[in-house]
């Protein structure tokens, strides 16, 4: 494992896109779920054990090498909404790009091919976890990681917040990003055997709902 490549894949000023969107944090603002620190906690925990454990399971698969093909099937099976479907695929075409620049790899290659207008994010940040020569485990992380940081970032400008308070967020969530993580490893570490069915399938209904409430927005500051 290089933590060097680690390090470059979890920086937020790594080149992927992330920065333009909220992770359903703008709807939960308007809708009055997020007003501050505490709300915006809550509003995280909820993120992370639901779309942030599906999104770290799928991460963790596609690093295990499990195919992607079939992984990016799971990820749209799990994602209800048509907005969060458009917003990962945006997502997985810019971090694919930004991937095959830093470690280039046959693999990267071939998937940016199969999938010319962006494979699910979750799925490319597995394959450019490997690429980069990390684990299941490192892409568990990052992805359950990028689940909560993006809504806390988006949150600081959406709220003025405080961005230490938005930092303690993430820090209080840190022993459950530790055992999303390790839940997303163990389903991920089941498909080669049991096949993408026994990846978790946690729901969201709020953020699918916001996503197309916000979708339909003629003014926003961020994509989703």
């Amino acid at each position: 494992m290089s933590r060097a490549a680690l390090l470059v894949l979890a920086d937020g000023r790594f080149p992927a896109g992330g920065h333009a969107h909220s992770g359903g944090a703008e709807a939960a603002v308007k809708a009055g779920r997020v007003t501050g620190a505490a709300s915006l906690e809550e509003f995280c925990r909820g993120r992370l054990h639901t779309a942030g454990l599906v999104s770290a399971a799928l991460a963790a698969a596609a690093a295990a090498g499990a195919d992607p093909v079939s992984l990016d099937a799971a990820a749209d099976a799990r994602t209800p909404s048509s907005a969060l479907r458009v917003a990962a695929r945006k997502l997985g075409r810019q971090l694919m790009r930004a991937a095959r620049a830093t470690w280039p790899s046959a693999e990267l290659d071939a998937v940016a091919r199969e999938f010319p207008k962006g494979a699910h994010q979750p799925v490319v940040l597995g394959l450019a976890a490997r690429a980069a020569g990390l684990g299941a485990v490192d892409a568990a992380y990052c992805s359950a990681y990028e689940s909560v940081s993006g809504a806390a970032s988006a949150t600081v400008r959406l709220l003025s917040l405080d961005p230490f308070d938005a930092t303690g967020v993430l820090a209080r969530l840190a022993p459950e990003l530790d055992r999303v993580a390790d839940a997303a490893v163990e389903a991920a570490r089941r498909v080669g055997d049991e096949g993408v069915e026994v990846l978790p399938a946690a729901s969201a209904p709020l953020l699918e709902i916001g996503a197309e409430v916000h979708a339909a927005w003629a003014v926003r500051l961020f994509a989703s």
